[in-house]
């Protein structure tokens, strides 16, 4: 146990929040992250906030061809990267997930080559904007089919389990995907197999455009985990230390052997779901003023000001810093050369099949 957390019950009908909306400290235990994790979680935010505002500036101006906004869900993304241990632990993020891999070390030179589709992406630019992954910190690359990242988390986790190596698997979707035969397939076989595995649902009741009362006929998501033998938490999305412990806890018990949780993060999403969807077909203005009020960022950062960890000159050198980096990114995959169109052959088998040997020589001319 991470801290005195036994007042965090699973199908807690009430959202689990540790800070008030003005910044207090709430929790029926004793905050137990020093001051320079406190302030590093909040650099996380605000530089994934800067890195989505960049992102919707890129697309406009067609240096991007697709944006997923995450604008709003950074508290989950954020302590969940927090939460796992970095390159021990598996990542199986979906497409808003930017937040979660900055926070676990992506650097800002491999998110936009991936999302620009540049010769430095390390994925030969072959895969969709916004779909993220590593090698080096153990992140599955995301997919574009809603919820089919899941049954492979499953499965990573599984193996782990059989070849007793300790680790864990958080694996993250929204809430359209819970509406998806592969979630309920995954999620099942982990309960029964008993497999380390944190299931992660970022809730922000819109699956596009559908209302989660039009998805299903479930209280909550969290209540799901009933059916399939584990315990769900229903969690506040916008309080980031709230996200934090309770993922840190289900992470901590699925690698010593206590089995998978699913974990219900109740967010908002601020943005359209997409740079191809227009939101304000289904919502209104007045509704998204009243969730920005409510912005994970703001709450953090009243916490942090009142315990005297941050102060509006601190923001002013960090927003700076942080804007200079994505510049300094971007200069340098300005200077890099265009993708080589015959990449598109590469990595298909470990040796090239004589049929593509032939069509990489005719393509070549």
């Amino acid at each position: 146990m991470i801290a005195d957390t036994q007042n965090f019950k699973p199908f807690n009908p009430d959202p689990i929040a540790v800070l008030s909306q003005s910044g207090d400290w709430i929790a029926p235990f004793a905050l137990t992250l020093d001051d320079e994790t406190l302030k590093t979680i909040y650099k996380h935010m605000l530089a994934a906030r800067l890195l989505d505002e960049r992102f919707i500036k890129l697309q406009r101006s067609g240096k991007m061809s697709f944006v997923a906004p995450h604008s709003g869900h950074e508290a989950p993304q954020v302590a969940a990267a927090h939460a796992i241990s970095k390159g021990t632990d598996w990542l199986f993020p979906y497409y808003r997930d930017y937040a979660m891999t900055l926070a676990l070390g992506q650097s800002v030179l491999e998110i936009l080559a991936q999302t620009t589709g540049s010769r430095l992406d390390t994925a030969k630019a072959r895969q969709m904007p916004m779909h993220p992954g590593s090698k080096t910190l153990n992140i599955f690359t995301g997919a574009s089919a809603i919820a089919s990242h899941i049954p492979p988390a499953v499965g990573t986790a599984i193996s782990m389990k059989i070849r007793e190596t300790g680790q864990a698997v958080l694996t993250s979707f929204g809430d359209g995907a819970t509406s998806e035969g592969d979630f309920h397939a995954a999620i099942n076989y982990a309960g029964a197999k008993g497999a380390p595995i944190v299931f992660l649902c970022e809730n922000n009741r819109l699956a596009i455009s559908v209302d989660f009362n039009k998805q299903t006929g479930s209280e909550t998501i969290a209540i799901k985990a009933k059916a399939y033998g584990m315990p769900g938490y229903l969690v506040d999305g916008m309080d980031v230390l709230a996200c934090y412990y309770v993922l840190k806890e289900c992470v901590e018990n699925a690698r010593a052997g206590l089995g998978p949780s699913l974990v219900e993060a109740q967010v908002m999403r601020f943005g359209a779901h997409s740079s191809a969807d227009d939101d304000t077909v289904y919502r209104s203005k007045e509704e998204l003023e009243l969730m920005r009020q409510r912005d994970p960022i703001l709450r953090m950062r009243r916490f942090l000001e009142k315990q005297g960890l941050w102060s509006d000159k601190a923001e002013e050198k960090f927003i700076k810093e942080t804007q200079l980096a994505f510049q300094t990114a971007l200069d340098t995959l300005a200077e890099a050369e265009k993708v080589p169109l015959e990449w598109m052959f590469d990595d298909v088998y470990a040796e090239l099949l004589p049929h593509l040997a032939q069509q990489k020589k005719e393509f070549l001319g």
